[in-house]
């Protein structure tokens, strides 16, 4: 489990790139190809969570863009393909990242006028994340980096309480939305808080419904 084992590391280091390093690697991540058997909802809800256009719809598979990409999500039509275990290993979410904070907000905002809620809403320390579920229950993360740069985490790891609580703090979207509207400070807006070590397990989101 997460919160199990050794004690995390408190540095973030980016080594030189594959190419760097003289070896072939990717030069991009591509895309993300889902099976489902919800298909046309799972094509709809990640057009409308991240603006994004059909490019390609066919009764069998559906390719979706929001950038010069020909196709960042893929949706494949599977009827009776059995729902996701929430237990079993996979993976456990897709994250985007936004450039700024109000277009994370105006996100959030948007989704919700369309009846999409967030599960989850973290300050992380290195990211502010909302959290979402697609109708197949497969979770979506929109964030944006609090920091610019790894020197500015380093110092962030170095002196916050990363290692006892490597999960994150809670917050209020609203509450946050107003503060930032209002003019607060950035760095003072974005500061995630230092809990009590018993208070962990209460910033993690909520099991999804049995069933």
């Amino acid at each position: 489990m997460f919160l199990e084992g050794s004690a995390v590391s408190t540095s973030i280091e980016v080594p030189p790139t594959a190419k760097e390093r003289g070896k072939t690697a990717p030069a991009k991540l591509a895309h993300v190809v889902l099976r489902s058997p919800r298909y046309d909802e799972v094509i709809e809800w990640y057009r409308t969570v991240l603006e994004a256009e059909v490019m390609v719809r066919t009764p069998g598979v559906s390719f979706l863009t929001y950038d010069e990409e020909h196709h960042r999500i893929a949706v494949i039509n599977a009827p009776g393909v059995a729902d996701v275990d929430p237990t079993a290993a996979g993976v456990d979410h897709i994250a985007f990242t936004y450039e700024t904070i109000d277009e994370l907000f105006a996100t959030f905002e948007r989704l919700r006028e369309a009846g999409i809620e967030p599960t989850w809403t973290v300050n992380h320390g290195p990211t502010l994340s909302f959290y979402y579920a697609d109708p197949d229950g497969n979770r979506v993360e929109l964030q944006i980096d609090i920091f610019d740069t790894n020197e500015e985490i380093n110092a962030w790891l170095a002196e916050s309480d990363f290692e006892t609580n490597p999960i994150g703090v809670r917050f209020d979207p609203d509450d946050l939305i107003t503060r930032h509207r209002a003019g607060e400070d950035r760095a003072t807006l974005l500061a995630r808080s230092v809990i009590d070590p018993a208070e962990l397990f209460d910033q993690l989101p909520a099991p999804p419904p049995a069933g």
